[in-house]
């Protein structure tokens, strides 16, 4: 398999790069090819919205690529995804999209679109304790669907998103169909009023009142509040499933770090 890393948002650090490369290397059964856009640097981004779009645009296009592995998180791939949708090549259909955080705003897009998109770790993460156990089994489920990487609880369609990035993508052209999917989200470095106003936003749109239920990964690196919010993450996000009239599912198991598991959304009902 040949796996295409890009970087829609920002970049992959050398470091990062040559220890998945040796990752790969070691297992024998796929080839990556990292984008040299990966290693720019535009202030906060890989290179500058132009740059990052004609990579992605790129490995979108290309037929000897089986499958585009999103570099990292951070912030940027919104300012590109409507564009990359636009004269989308009909060799995008034929791959698989793979990654979390930032990387929704282009999931929601490309599902929407029809086509193949999972959540799960990227190369990035490879610097985090236990690092490698996480791109090996992203890599694991990219190269054979290995059953193991997937979110445990999974019985039936879902679909997972950072709750920032999931509410600021509420209402845009990229918003795809929730219809009765299991929705669940996570998210880090965030005030637990933000979380909560993340929730009343979310739960209010009538595109998530469709899911089927609300499932909740982690919510880490919390930032102190003062006063202290008096509510942690779990009871604020079944308190607004409770007020919306949306099932509450229960914990599951993603978030920012490398237990992160995949997410594979459904096919679309065309």
């Amino acid at each position: 398999m040949r796996i295409a890393i890009v970087a829609p948002s920002c970049r992959l650090t050398e470091e990062a790069a040559e220890r998945v490369e040796a990752i790969a290397s070691r297992r024998g059964d796929c080839e990556l090819g990292i984008h040299p856009q990966c290693f720019l640097s535009d202030g906060h981004f890989a290179g500058p919205d132009e740059a990052r779009l004609a990579a992605l645009r790129e490995v979108m296009a290309d037929p000897a690529v089986d499958a585009v592995w999103y570099a990292r998180g951070g912030y940027g791939s919104n300012r590109i995804a409507e564009a990359a949708l636009a004269g989308m090549p009909e060799q995008a259909r034929g791959k698989v999209y793979l990654g979390y955080s930032d990387a929704g705003f282009l999931h929601a897009g490309f599902h929407k679109a029809g086509l193949e998109v999972a959540w799960g770790p990227m190369p990035q993460d490879v610097v985090r304790a236990d690092g490698e156990v996480a791109v090996n089994r992203a890599l694991d489920w990219l190269v054979r669907r290995d059953p193991k990487a997937l979110e445990p609880g999974l019985d039936g369609p879902a679909m997972a998103f950072n709750l920032t990035v999931l509410s600021n993508l509420l209402g845009t052209p990229l918003e795809p169909d929730f219809s009765s999917v299991d929705l669940i989200i996570e998210d880090v470095g965030e005030h637990l009023y933000r979380i909560d106003r993340s929730m009343f936003h979310v739960t209010a749109s009538p595109a998530i009142r469709k899911v089927r239920r609300i499932r909740l990964g982690r919510i880490s690196d919390v930032l102190p509040n003062d006063p202290d919010f008096a509510s942690d993450e779990e009871s604020i996000v079944e308190s607004w499933c409770k007020r919306s009239s949306i099932a509450f599912g229960g914990r599951a198991d993603i978030g920012h770090d490398a237990a992160n598991r995949v997410v594979s959304f459904p096919p679309r009902n065309d």
